[in-house]
């Protein structure tokens, strides 16, 4: 019996297009939470110890299959990955700003920028790394921005949390502070 939903739970995480969550999976197999931790725990060290091409990733709240990063330059050749997403300098310090200091208006971030942000939270609202959560109960009521999921996975990071803190960046980058 065991088999059968280590089985099952495999197919679910195969078949999601996005990261699942354990309360997902517990709520379609009907397991419980620790039966379901056991499962993935069980998959991700039979797929390391085989030393498979993939292996089971937790990112973004839920759990989902990845390349191992050894095998991408072939992945990128199967997509022809001629549509990279690539992120600005000032998407990265946006994101960044927004990532550390959620939920956060314009003009704050305008504040630690320094210039103007429109363009970039437009097109970051338009690939899906943001997104607007609400408004501030303050003259104007501007828009307060979070980062997503997606900025999750594209970061790998399992949840905003996983986020390297302040010191640890100002002591890696000498001078480069985000603050």
């Amino acid at each position: 019996m065991i088999k059968k939903w280590e089985r099952i739970v495999e197919a679910l995480l195969f078949a999601a297009d996005r990261p699942l969550s354990l309360k997902k999976i517990v709520h379609i197999t009907g397991l419980k939470t620790e039966e379901v931790k056991n499962i993935i725990k069980s998959w991700q060290e039979e797929y390391n110890l085989d030393q498979h091409s993939f292996f089971i990733q937790e990112v973004s709240g839920g759990f989902t299959f990845a390349i191992k990063p050894e095998y991408s330059p072939w992945i990128k050749k199967l997509f022809n990955n001629d549509k990279k997403y690539v992120l600005s300098k000032a998407s990265i310090e946006t994101l960044a700003i927004i990532a550390y200091n959620q939920p956060i208006t314009r003009m704050e971030i305008e504040k630690i920028r320094g210039v103007d942000c429109s363009s970039v939270l437009l097109n970051l609202l338009k690939s899906g790394f943001i997104k607007i959560k609400g408004k501030k109960k303050i003259p104007g009521n501007p828009y307060l921005y979070r980062v997503t999921d997606k900025f999750l996975l594209h970061f790998g990071l399992k949840s905003i949390s996983d986020l390297p803190s302040l010191g640890e960046l100002e002591i890696q980058n000498g001078e480069n502070k985000i603050t």
